[in-house]
């Protein structure tokens, strides 16, 4: 099916040695045959995520970024632990298959993990879908019941109770989030100061009951069935899990969600199709993730704030990388112009809010 999430060339700068990696697989897979044929995934300005293709079996490697990375980032082995516990209790992981520590196989460590084949919404909704209104709905609140399916897993049961501290969660993720900025800067980027006294002013207590927070929940990281669209049958990009306040990974969800009524200029930077007819605004989804998951939201002005601000650090963190020529993806050239407008739709939040 055409509208299966493609593989392409790999980027320049992100090469593989294919038969260093060939020859490790084999060793320790040892069903697999023949030779594969090796491309890499677009999405994503994180950990690299790469298509391993035998003949009989599909292969998915992740591995960190190439140049600077943030000293607590893109643990490999982190993410591969979260992968293969929480598969019996979330069932849209990926199944985990091997942890590689072994760096002169690819430079790092890195994991392999089995193929979930589906559809993967990018910026708009293909028209091939066919969705309707009522079916981009559904999707839409498929979507949420599913982050808060997430929010509701038993971690301890996983064996994850020791995977973060959530006591004092949302004070950590204030602080931590102005230093990651602060040391992300360079001299283009905006500061950030009447934001990030807000935050520190208006910070609430942690919810009471916490929870594993995926941290990067949107539609590019969502697999859909290729028989039945408005089904999720796979969640990725695990590397930023940990145990905190679910409303904080709500924020974090809708600081990507660009509504149909919301202006050019950011439309400019939406990545999945949440403008489509059908899909929820924001409002409507903070009101039914509280249907849903059985709480009270009446001050959601505060999460929606930090998922901005965080999605803003993020974005600062790679274009540090850009500027400082520690990668090649011309990709990251505009993320500063994305930085300036996430600041400036703090400030409008901030503006309006009753907080």
């Amino acid at each position: 099916m055409a509208l299966i999430d493609p593989s392409s060339q790999i980027r320049p700068g992100e090469e593989l040695d294919a038969s260093a990696l060939d020859a490790y697989l084999k060793a320790n897979l040892p069903d697999l045959e023949g030779a594969p044929r090796v491309s890499q995934f677009p999405g994503g300005a994180s950990n690299l995520t790469y298509l391993l293709s035998y003949p009989a079996r599909d292969l998915v490697i992740r591995r960190p970024p190439f140049g600077h990375k943030a000293r607590t980032a893109h643990d490999m082995g982190r993410e591969y632990r979260i992968l293969s516990q929480l598969g019996s209790r979330f069932p849209y992981c990926p199944t985990a298959l091997l942890y590689c520590t072994n760096e002169a196989v690819m430079g790092a460590p890195f994991y392999v993990m089995e193929r979930i084949e589906g559809i993967i919404l990018r910026a708009d909704m293909p028209a091939e879908l066919g969705m309707t209104p009522a079916t981009t709905e559904a999707l839409c609140k498929r979507f949420v019941d599913t982050l808060v399916e997430l929010h509701q897993v038993d971690y301890d049961a996983c064996g994850l109770g020791d995977l973060g501290k959530p006591a004092g969660y949302v004070q950590r993720q204030i602080s931590g989030w102005c230093e990651r900025y602060d040391k992300a800067m360079t001299a283009d980027a905006p500061h950030w100061h009447e934001t990030k006294q807000w935050l520190h002013d208006k910070m609430p207590a942690d919810h009471p009951r916490s929870a594993l927070v995926h941290n990067d929940f949107r539609f590019d990281n969502v697999i859909l069935d290729p028989e039945n669209p408005a089904r999720i049958i796979g969640v990725l990009d695990w590397e930023l899990t940990t145990l905190g306040d679910p409303l904080m990974d709500l924020g974090n969800s809708l600081a990507y969600w660009i509504e149909a009524g919301d202006p050019a200029a950011l439309q400019s930077m939406r990545r999945q199709p949440s403008h489509a007819p059908g899909m929820l605004t924001r409002q409507q989804i903070v009101d039914y993730y509280a249907e849903r998951a059985n709480i009270s939201i009446d001050n959601f002005d505060f999460y929606y704030t930090y998922g901005l601000f965080r999605l803003a650090g993020i974005v600062q963190q790679i274009y540090y990388r850009y500027f400082h020529g520690q990668t090649q993806d011309k990709r990251f050239a505009s993320f500063i112009q994305m930085n300036t407008l996430l600041e400036h739709m703090s400030r409008q939040v901030i503006q309006r809010s009753a907080l």
